[in-house]
């Protein structure tokens, strides 16, 4: 009967995760690059120590994952906002290493190095920032990153991947710190860069909003199946006490 008790309360650990990660999603549903977290949940089944050998399944904590689909091109006009099409991200160089980003809202500083818009130097394929020529006048960025200025070819925008399945951690910057080492993508040909544009958050509103209100009714049944299990346990133990 206990056994109840302990598989509710996973299921409730479970649902108090998801509904963590749908209230940080709705958060950033207009943050310019985020991607969706999303959690996985497994099914961990132990054997109860009775003459039936029962089989009790209990719900894991979860895994995130990071919901890699890409989210809508928002044209702005701007020279310096970039989005990328395609799986793969820009890189900033920042005091905790090296960060991935799809937020492209890049700008100049005055000494001509471009920088994310939180401030962070943005790297060439090569893992080194990105200079530019401050009297050269704005900036023409083919779909390769190719960077040109006055007709010359003065740089390149980084485009990297890495495998985000094997762990990572969320930056600022609409950015995340993967376990494996990224790598510079060298053929280009199903990933570019879009000048003028940015990438919206690729957060389905309408679905966290449809989750959000599942979860608070699983939530609602696992509490109710809880208190009965309860009551059902202090009516035994009273049939039981009584019985001497």
């Amino acid at each position: 009967m206990q056994s109840g008790l302990y598989v509710s309360l996973s299921s409730q650990m479970a649902l108090e995760k998801r509904l963590t990660t749908i209230a940080d999603n709705m958060a950033n549903v207009n943050t310019t690059g985020f991607r969706a977290t999303e959690v996985k949940f497994d099914e961990m089944v132990a054997a109860t120590r009775n003459k039936l050998n029962t089989k009790v399944a209990f719900v894991s904590q979860g895994n995130d994952y990071l919901n890699e689909g890409n989210g809508e091109l928002q044209h702005t006009g701007n020279m310096l906002d970039f989005a990328i099409k395609g799986d793969a991200w820009f890189a900033l160089d920042t005091p905790a290493g090296q960060v991935l980003t799809r937020d492209g809202r890049f700008t100049i500083k005055d000494t001509g190095e471009l920088v994310s818009i939180r401030g962070y130097p943005v790297l060439d394929a090569g893992g080194a920032p990105i200079q530019l020529n401050t009297t050269g006048g704005e900036p023409a960025v083919g779909t390769d990153g190719i960077i040109y200025q006055g007709g010359r070819q003065i740089g390149s925008l980084g485009l990297f991947e890495a495998d985000v399945s094997k762990g990572y951690l969320r930056y600022e910057n609409s950015g995340i710190m993967t376990t494996e080492q990224p790598r510079a993508v060298v053929d280009r040909f199903n990933v570019g860069v879009e000048q003028g544009y940015l990438e919206n958050s690729n957060v389905n509103a309408m679905r966290e909003i449809t989750q959000l209100i599942e979860v608070n009714r699983a939530f609602e049944s696992v509490s109710s199946l809880m208190r009965d299990s309860e009551d059902s346990f202090k009516e035994a133990v009273q049939t039981l006490g009584g019985s001497r």
